[in-house]
């Protein structure tokens, strides 16, 4: 099987140009089902050492989700790593003619969760509560921040920036190959902008257009787990309760957007979502805003 998952993916990276993420995402997923049979074939008296790939039926399938759900997965990722297995028999199918025990099965059904949103006002205590320190690495962590609630970039997508994607007279990021391995461009506020121009003026390797906006104190490029820890270390020395992520600040952007008046389907082209669908999650966590001004305001609410 091993050596079938990694001719998909080769597949999947060639032929359908899926990004370097999901196709590292798909081979991970694919790996963890084949290590499950391997496990479940041993507790059952019948250890081997590599799965046939014609032997696995539905029940396998069904038997890896189980499994994850009593081990408390989220149900996203179930669904996400059930995507996976179902690619990769479509891809067999489509390719020998296999037969496809995935095609019959269904996702679980996600969770409603609202996206968790800081007000503007904290959002602007996490991004000036150390505007006196002008350190190297203070001038990065407030171009990062600046630069995720400024844009609503994705972690992957800040980190993956060069400087020649920040086009300052026209105050535009060219975010390249994203999510869904397209190109888009997205505006930037001038707080941001400001913010990182102080931290290039301030970088302790000389900086190249060429080369990545957001680097560690060696010149390296920085990592999306260093900056989920740099933001939750800003949340924490701000002094704001909440539980806000890099991905947070994505939903703050969009929100606040929302609240202010932008309309869906321009949200929707600046967060690069492939459906409008994704994008009016947001309106659930606008309506209960919109509740509260009408409670404030009307006379007989």
């Amino acid at each position: 099987m091993i050596a079938e998952i990694e001719a998909f993916v080769a597949a999947l990276a060639k032929v359908s140009r899926a990004s370097r993420h999901t196709v590292d995402n798909y081979r991970r997923d694919l790996v963890m089902f084949r290590s499950f049979l391997i496990e479940r074939a041993a507790a059952g008296g019948n250890p081997v050492e590599e799965v046939d790939t014609d032997d696995i039926d539905a029940d396998d399938i069904r038997a890896w989700m189980d499994k994850m759900m009593k081990d408390g997965a989220r149900r996203s990722s179930v669904q996400r790593r059930l995507a996976a297995v179902k690619a990769f028999f479509r891809h067999r199918e489509a390719s020998s003619g296999a037969p496809n025990p995935a095609r019959t099965l269904r996702s679980p059904k996600l969770e409603r969760r609202l996206p968790s949103v800081m007000p503007a006002e904290d959002v602007r205590r996490l991004l000036e509560f150390d505007s006196e320190d002008t350190s190297p690495r203070a001038l990065r962590d407030r171009a990062i921040v600046e630069t995720l609630y400024s844009t609503g970039l994705r972690v992957s997508e800040l980190v993956g920036l060069d400087w020649r994607d920040i086009d300052e007279d026209l105050a535009m990021v060219t975010v390249r190959a994203g999510k869904g391995n397209k190109d888009r461009v997205v505006p930037i506020g001038e707080p941001a902008l400001d913010a990182l121009r102080k931290w290039r003026r301030a970088m302790p390797v000389a900086w190249d257009a060429d080369g990545p906006v957001i680097t560690n104190l060696r010149g390296g490029r920085l990592t999306s787990r260093s900056v989920e820890m740099i933001v939750a270390r800003r949340m924490l020395q701000s002094g704001i309760v909440g539980d806000i992520t890099p991905h947070g600040l994505r939903h703050c952007f969009a929100t606040h957007l929302l609240d202010n008046g932008a309309d869906l389907r321009s949200i929707q082209e600046m967060l690069g979502h492939a459906s409008l669908a994704t994008t009016q999650r947001y309106t659930h966590v606008s309506v209960n805003h919109l509740k509260e001004v009408y409670r404030g305001a009307h006379p007989r609410a």
